[in-house]
This record gives C-alpha cells, structure tokens and sequence, in this order.
C-alpha cells in the first residue's frame, strides 16, 4: 500500500433505529478520578433541578480509548438562558451555536443544549436529494450548515454529530455510557464512520473532511468506505469553508504529533490541492523525478516535526506557518534570483504567505514573525563577518522560534545538529550576559553605516520595511 493511501475499512455496521433505547454499557474502565470535577459539578447541579445532563464527545472518546482528554464537554436538556439562571459563573456565547461557557477560576466547562437535525421534510427546509446528483458530487449551498440552534432531546444530539465515536454520552452519576448511533462498536473496531449518509454529513461541512483524516491519524483508525468515498467527492467543496477554520484545522494537524500521515492523506483524498494549493503543487506529480525529490524533503521535514512534538514540542503558529512553506519559499526564491544577486527569500516569503495569512485572518504579528524566522534561517550558517553581532542575534525576540525551524530543518536533512547545539548554547551563555556588555553590542551596532538591501531598501539582514525586527 502507499504512503499516501488511508487505512479504511469496508465493513458496515449499521445503526440502531431511530427512536430505539440506547446500547448502555457501565463505565467501570474509565475512574472518576480521571473526570474534570468542575464538569461533574455542572452535570449534578443540572441533574439535581430535574434536567439531563451528561458528559460528551471528544471526552468521551478519549477516555474509552485511553487517552487523557483536554477538554470535557457538557451536554443537557437545559435550554442556554436555563443554564445561567442556575449558574451565575455562565456566559451564553455564539450565534450559529449558542451554548454556555461556566467558568471555574481560570478553566471554562462548555455546556451545550441537545440540537436535533433541520426538519428537511419542510417546505421551509431545504431537501438534501435536490442538491446531489446521481454521484453525490452536486452540493447546493443551503446545504450547508448555517444555523444549529433548534433545541431536541439526547437521541437527536447525537444522530447530528459527526462521527459515530464523537456521539457518545456518559453519565458519571450512573456509571453507563450511552449510545444511540453504534459509536461503542466502531470504537472496539477502530473504525472511523460518519453518522447517517457521509455525502450529506461532509456536504454539511466539508471542514469534517479534515476532521476525519484527524482523528483517523490520532487514533490509528480505519476510514469506512463509504465515509472515504465521500471524503475525496467531496473535497472540492472545502473552498467553500471559511479560511479560518480551514487553517486552524491545519496547525490543529500540524501539532498533533502525526502531521506526516495526515498531510498524506488529506493529499491522497484531494484535500491538500483546495486548502494548501501551494503545497500540492510543489509536491508534484509523483511520476516526476524532480518533484519526488522536492516532496521527500517536505516528508522528511514533517516527520521531523512529528518527532518534536512527541518528545513535547508544541510549535507556535508562525513556526507552522514558516514550516508549511519554507521549502516553497526557498525554491521559488532561487528561481526568481538572477546569476548575481543572492535569493531574496524575505521578499519571496512576503509573496507567497501574506495571501495566506489575509484569507485565514492569521494574526499579523504571527504573519510578521513567520517572515522573520525564514529571513533568520541564514544567519545560523553563514560565515562570521563583522557586521554580524551574535549576542544581539541570539537575545532577539525571535530567535527561539528561528532556532526551532532551524532544528528541524536540521533533523529533516540529517546534517547541521552541531551547529544547532552550538547556536543553542549561544543563546544560553547570551541569556547570562551583564547588560552593560549588551549596551555595548548595541552601540556599536549603531555605529556601524548600514548598507541597503540590493532589493526594496532596508538594512542589509533585516526584514522588510514594515516589518519591525531587531538589530543583526
């Protein structure tokens, strides 16, 4: 099987019937201690007024499969404005889902009210077959999920979830775990499948296309068929998703420790060519020799990454961001130089991620900061000269993150780790110097005239114009 080919799975489990009693097994492998007690506060509160409330989803999931959860999230029968009658630490936020925050000191418990499916038998709902053709390929946009907020009973919150192991329910005063949708046997199975018809679920929200290739690669779970038929029909339509929770799903994969099989897959099912078009161009085709090349290195970059973030790396978002287009930077950096002039790799960068960063809304400081770790890459090989201050270089406040792309960088290319244990200990032996030794670094950094870039003015190493950054 290839590297880039998903694990899925054919066999079907179909689901109970609507309105049938839910499978309930007891939850004696998953201790209490191991619960939020902020979230089994709300869920006794709420259980005490006559309401029903248990924990859901992502917790759920987790703590069957052994893994310790983030987060733990409430839902109940309670309608939002119930909720804060009977906490006074609540907030109702949302517009498209409406739900409580409760805060306890500095940690939040979301407390959601059960939601049913849109009534698509009325006139006033739109119908799911007109929007589908004979392949599933068509999808109408008022297909697309817009507002979730018509109130239901548990049974309904569940059958409009996602996935079936995200549709879970545990009631931590019984001790049982509920489920109304076969979640329990596709959790033993370690299939990933979506809740009623995958075209109509991913067409509700093609962002549940990233979402499956996340849990498939966390949890090392097969995607049924049929979800991963849907999955690759349908992901054209991710250019209709918002940008920003198309990116925030990206670092979401970047940082979850198994980026390199998930940026596999999502190039397998034709994700990657709509959300990270320059990515999968540079990628190329896999019959181009050149292109192999070019993707080995962006595989092995990512494997480095994931190596990281086992050993409890957490990448900041202008290190994700200078990670995902690096290679492509560098390249079409050497492409555009003439035979003379050295690559102007900041002005390149400027180019590719500033587009980016605007449709996804990123932060324009992480934008900033990206465009200043790539521009600092060679400083950490280029020969001593006396321009060059070290110690200045070393304290700027861009510096541990450079140094972080520059390890992996390191990593991924398999040469280079001395240099970065010496850069590193720079940085520590720096972190011990008098301030008067750094007033003095500085001023005689000011003294020294400053050349002007060959391209766009500014001093010679740093950033753009606009772009603040600290002295060489």
């Amino acid at each position: 099987m290839s590297h880039e080919e998903p694990t899925r799975d054919a066999r079907t489990s179909p689901e109970p019937a609507s309105g049938s009693a839910p499978r309930t097994i007891p939850a004696e492998s998953i201790p209490l201690a191991r619960l939020d007690q902020d979230a089994l506060r709300v869920i006794s509160r709420l259980q005490r007024q006559g309401f029903e409330a248990y924990l859901v989803g992502g917790c759920v999931r987790d703590l069957l499969v052994g893994r310790m959860p983030k987060d733990f999230d409430v839902a109940t029968d309670a309608h939002p404005r119930q909720i804060k009658r009977f906490f006074r630490n609540a907030r109702i936020i949302g517009r498209r889902f409406r739900l409580a925050h409760i805060t306890y000191g500095n940690r939040i418990v979301e407390t959601a009210t059960f939601r049913r499916e849109p009534d698509l038998s009325s006139p006033d709902e739109p119908s799911v077959e007109a929007g589908l053709d004979e392949a599933g390929e068509g999808t109408p946009d008022d297909l697309l999920i817009t507002q979730d907020n018509v109130f239901g009973t548990a049974e309904q919150d569940a059958r409009r979830r996602d996935f079936t192991i995200n549709a879970l329910f545990l009631d931590p005063t019984r001790g049982v775990i509920l489920d109304y949708v076969g979640g329990l046997g596709d959790l033993e199975a370690g299939i990933l499948r979506t809740i009623g018809d995958p075209l109509v679920r991913m067409a509700e929200d093609p962002v549940r296309i990233l979402r499956a290739v996340k849990f498939a690669t966390r949890l090392s779970f097969r995607i049924e068929e049929h979800t991963w038929e849907a999955m690759v029909a349908l992901a054209p339509q991710l250019a209709r998703a918002a940008p920003p929770r198309v990116i925030e799903e990206v670092l979401r994969l970047l940082r979850s420790g198994t980026a390199l099989g998930a940026m596999r897959m999502l190039r397998a099912c034709g994700a990657l060519r709509v959300i990270l078009p320059e990515v999968d161009a540079y990628l190329g085709d896999r019959d181009d020799a050149a292109a192999q090349e070019r993707a080995d290195s962006f595989w092995r970059l990512l494997e480095a990454l994931d190596s990281d973030v086992h050993a409890g790396f957490s990448p900041t978002t202008p290190v994700c961001l200078a990670l995902l287009y690096l290679r492509i930077i560098e390249r079409e950096a050497e492409i555009a130089a003439s035979g003379e002039d050295p690559p102007d790799v900041v002005a390149t960068a400027a180019k590719i991620l500033e587009p980016v960063a605007q449709a996804a809304r990123v932060a324009r400081r992480d934008f900033s900061r990206a465009l200043r770790i790539i521009d600092r890459q060679r400083r950490f090989t280029q020969p001593t000269s006396r321009r060059f201050r070290p110690l200045l270089f070393v304290l700027g406040e861009e510096f541990p993150e450079s140094l972080d792309l520059f390890r992996l960088r390191s990593a991924a290319r398999g040469q280079g780790w001395d240099l970065y244990e010496g850069w590193r200990a720079r940085r520590e032996m720096a972190l011990q110097a008098k301030p008067e030794e750094i007033d003095a670094e500085r001023r005689a950094a000011r003294k020294r005239p400053r050349r002007r870039r060959r391209r766009g003015g500014g001093a010679e190493g740093s950033g753009p114009a606009e772009i603040p950054s600290t002295p060489p």
